[in-house]
């Protein structure tokens, strides 16, 4: 990491009237630290570190006597330490002066995601006078916000997995009217050679779930539990990939198809009800952004639970409505979230998410429905739609 990285740093610090960041890991317990500081995820460490990135000033590293080379690859002052007294020692000197520092800390654990320092270091901070915030939106500006190059892999993603929409429509028609046999395994691997002839990438495989299946979110095509696709069937495909380049950012989308001439109005009906959630949340993001000054995510869940529930199928919407997108399909930003947790996370032009509500009636099927928006200066726009 260069000299310019900790000055945006320091910048961030600032405008958040923060004294410093204070990152610390113990093996391996905070990779959020590691991506920040661009550390390698592969070193092996047996000791405590901690880097402080004050507001103002030269970073200090506080590694173990056993492991002198652990922050080697940062800049700044370097301390080891020994003995448990001489850490303390460090630590307390290192934070002299300073009133106001954030951790990976999540007050209640409202936010999991950031509750990587566990509660016993931070009491070890408190108890030198020092206060101990959340970095949960320092977290966002430097793992959630996009440049110009992963806006446009995102886009590039987005392009190529709606046409995979298509032709999986194509396969499954040609299989099934052909009465040639076609299972959730069959139709997965599909989707992967897709991924493969269109230069994308995944860190999963995506989920291609029949009938009862689909009433699972998090449902695995396996060949231990494969279902058959067969006329009259009701089919759900979540799939997420991105494009094969270092830095890309995923796409992330679930479409729902009937295998037959007409849906029937029990799945018509409860897809109703789902993309009406799905849309009271996209309308909810453009209205609301920019123009308010601070938009959060669970405010977004709201409005989707809130249409969900009105049309009576509240119980059955058993997620949040969306997640952050970066480098992984799941990020470190904001998520859409007012039910799992209270995400109070500010959204940040220059950001992804999904918007994805279903509803899942166990032992029957499941709806989801699910786009990304990107927030840029100016506005919430949805992605990966059909382009003309």
């Amino acid at each position: 990491m260069n000299e310019a990285h900790i000055e945006s740093l320091q910048r961030a610090l600032q405008q958040d009237k923060l004294d410093g960041w204070l990152f610390y890991s113990f093996r391996g317990s905070d990779p959020i630290a590691e991506n920040i500081l661009r550390l390698d995820h592969a070193k092996f460490t047996t000791r405590r570190w901690f880097y402080f990135v004050p507001a103002v000033g030269t970073p200090q590293k506080i590694v173990h006597a056993i492991e002198t080379g652990t922050l080697d690859s940062l800049p700044g002052d370097k301390h080891i330490y020994l003995p448990w007294q001489q850490l303390h020692q460090v630590l307390r000197e290192t934070l002299r002066g300073a009133k106001k520092v954030a951790m990976q800390y999540s007050p209640l654990n409202t936010i999991p995601y950031i509750s990587r320092v566990d509660a016993g270091t931070v009491e070890l901070i408190r108890s030198f006078g020092v206060e101990v915030v959340s970095s949960a939106d320092l977290v966002q500006v430097f793992e959630a916000v996009w440049s110009d190059q992963q806006l446009e892999t995102h886009l590039y993603a987005a392009k190529h997995m709606r046409e995979i929409v298509d032709e999986i429509v194509k396969e499954v028609r040609r299989r099934v009217l052909g009465k040639v046999p076609v299972t959730e395994v069959e139709i997965q691997e599909f989707i992967l050679k897709q991924y493969e002839q269109r230069d994308l990438t995944a860190a999963h495989p995506p989920i291609v779930a029949i009938n009862a299946h689909s009433a699972d979110p998090h449902y695995a095509p396996n060949l231990d539990d494969n279902l058959p696709m067969n006329k009259g069937d009701f089919l759900l495909v979540d799939m997420w990939s991105k494009q094969q380049l270092p830095h890309a950012v995923y796409d992330d989308i679930t479409w729902t198809f009937f295998i037959g001439e007409s849906t029937p109005s029990e799945h018509q009906k409860i897809f109703n009800v789902v993309r009406d959630g799905r849309d009271a949340a996209i309308r909810a993001a453009q209205q609301r952004y920019p123009t308010d000054e601070v938009l959060y995510g669970w405010q977004i869940d709201d409005a989707a639970r809130q249409s969900i529930t009105k049309a009576g199928y509240g119980e059955y919407f058993i997620h949040r409505t969306g997640h952050s997108i970066h480098e992984e399909v799941h990020g470190n930003g904001a998520n859409i979230d007012e039910l799992e947790t209270q995400d109070n996370r500010r959204l940040m032009a220059r950001t992804c998410f999904s918007i994805e509500p279903g509803v899942y009636l166990k032992g029957t099927f499941g709806v989801r429905s699910e786009v990304d928006i990107y927030l840029s200066e100016n506005e919430a726009i949805v992605t990966g739609l059909r382009q003309n």
